[in-house]
């Protein structure tokens, strides 16, 4: 399965909202280092309810636009 995902870093909580035909992620943690791409697979694991290694970033991890590809 695909996902498109639309990233806000160092936002004030983390929070996952759908518009339109995407995904909207609101992440704490600031885009430096990987560290709000670490945040994404952690909140998008816990909001489908699947491990962390079954989510990949195809293309967009410097983007706040990403493709997001969760393998069954």
């Amino acid at each position: 399965m695909i996902l498109k995902i639309r990233v806000s870093p160092k936002s004030s909580r983390n929070r996952i909202k759908k518009e339109n035909d995407m995904l909207k992620v609101y992440l704490t943690q600031r885009a430096h280092d990987g560290l709000a791409n670490k945040q994404l697979v952690k909140s998008l694991s816990d909001y489908l309810q699947i491990p962390q290694y079954k989510i990949s970033i195809v293309k967009g991890h410097k983007s706040k636009d990403k493709i997001i590809e969760i393998n069954a």
